[in-house]
């Protein structure tokens, strides 16, 4: 299992910054996707990474978490997203993880490895946390 996780402080309260973060549709907008669906529990996600159209059908699944969403079909053969909130002296500290293992698609598996996707993931956790210090600024 592949992991990326990032931690920033936002400079608000826990439940501005939880407020945010489960407004999922701007919230997942903020991180750069082409297209954001929510249904319920149910989030689609598409995104153009080079020359490749990505798509993930995922689910918003309920834990202590603030955020947790779990992939159903896409091109991981698994992959789950949670983001996690603290209150420190400067704010809230957010953390977001995504683990993910292989890719399910044999001929991308080979084009897109595991560095190119934690970069994207990397740019895509920092956009969001960007968002959320624009929009409590």
């Amino acid at each position: 299992m592949e992991r990326v996780s990032l931690t920033r402080t936002v400079p608000a309260n826990p439940e501005t910054v939880t407020a945010l973060i489960t407004d999922v549709e701007p919230f997942m907008l903020a991180a750069g996707f082409d297209e954001v669906t929510l249904d319920g529990d149910n989030l689609g996600i598409m995104n153009r990474v080079g020359l490749f159209e990505i798509e993930l059908d995922l689910e918003i699944v309920e834990t202590d978490a603030v955020l947790r969403y779990e992939q159903r079909q896409g091109i991981f053969e698994s992959m789950i997203t949670e983001y996690t909130v603290e209150a420190v002296d400067a704010g809230t500290e957010v953390t977001a993880t995504t683990e993910y293992s292989a890719l399910d698609l044999p001929v991308l598996g080979e084009m897109i490895d595991s560095t190119v996707i934690s970069r994207q993931r990397k740019k895509e956790l920092n956009k969001q946390f960007d968002w959320l210090v624009e929009q409590v600024s």
